[in-house]
């Protein structure tokens, strides 16, 4: 048997696409000549979602999963090519499959190397099966995990069908406090706030000092193109500040469910009904393909004028 490094696996699999252990064995059976690895590994078919694996794929479902006990959930986002295949039953599957593995994974874990639940294949060969079957490119994006210590509880919250998903981590003073239906609904409600108003920080505390200051200089720009008098400008800024802080801060946040009370009163005011501590620690929010570069399309009279030999 020939000796093949990682080395050799991981260029054979750049190139192909194939599962790691397709390429191994093809490249044993190549006695480590990587040309023929290439053809064996195309012979077999194996290599039939390499065309596919550049495809951007910005479609897909934001999927959230709480342990049955409440103190951990997962938020895991799974894109595809076309909103089409998107409800693909087998690509839905796989992606509960995917926030199930989540679950049981440490934070940070590589997802590919985890074995999907009901297997023995790993989500990354999964994933490569799937691309192939289906003729669209899959990729397991970004997933997060959050817990809570003692009293509390992780809620998950996924609007418009997987479009935008949150999870939520809070905490309480006390465990009769956890299990109080008005605290189960100020969750539930501060997840449906986070989802609708995509706050970036739970409190004012949070923000860091240089995106203040990023933002102070976005200001300071804007006045400078409206005119507005050097003198003048640092009042204005600093009334702008302390509007975009409510903006990006959920405590600060005009409640989307009681207009006339923002997040932390209506926190506060639990906290006393309850007599006990309700802290809202961290969340996080996926919103299917942000930040992902999409794909413009064709400009179609230039193709035609292309194809006419204009």
């Amino acid at each position: 048997m020939a000796d093949v490094s990682m080395q050799q696996v991981k260029e054979l699999r750049d190139r192909t696409q194939a599962g790691l252990n397709d390429c191994k064995s093809a490249l044993v059976e190549a006695t480590g000549d990587m040309e023929k690895a290439v053809e064996i590994i195309l012979k077999k078919g194996l290599a039939k979602s390499a065309k596919r694996a550049g495809a951007i794929a910005t479609e897909g479902v934001v999927t959230a999963l709480v342990a049955a006990d409440g103190k951990s959930g997962v938020l895991v986002e799974v894109n595809i090519q076309t909103d089409f295949a998107a409800r693909n039953a087998e690509f839905l599957e796989f992606a509960s499959k995917v926030a199930t593995a989540a679950l049981a994974a440490k934070s940070g874990a590589d997802l590919g190397a985890e074995k999907l639940p009901g297997g023995s294949a790993t989500i990354e060969e999964t994933r490569q099966a799937l691309v192939g079957k289906l003729g669209e490119n899959i990729t397991v994006r970004r997933w997060e995990r959050l817990s809570v210590d003692g009293s509390g509880k992780v809620h998950a919250y996924v609007h418009l069908g997987g479009k935008v998903g949150v999870i939520l981590a809070a905490r309480t003073g006390n465990q009769a406090a956890a299990g109080a239906p008005s605290f189960e609904k100020f969750v539930d409600d501060s997840a449906m706030q986070i989802a609708a108003m995509a706050p970036l920080y739970v409190a004012s505390s949070e923000v860091p000092a240089d995106a203040k200051q990023k933002q102070s200089v976005i200001f300071e720009a804007q006045l400078a193109e409206e005119g507005k008098p050097e003198k003048a400008r640092p009042k204005i800024i600093e009334g702008k500040l302390a509007k975009w802080m409510k903006e990006v801060c959920l405590l600060e946040q005009e409640s989307v469910i009681e207009s006339d009370k923002t997040v932390e009163q209506l926190r506060a005011a639990l906290a006393k009904e309850l007599g006990a501590e309700i802290t809202l620690s961290r969340f996080a929010r996926f919103q299917l393909g942000e930040g992902i570069e999409k794909p413009t399309a064709p400009d179609f009279a230039a193709e035609v004028a292309k194809m006419a030999g204009g």
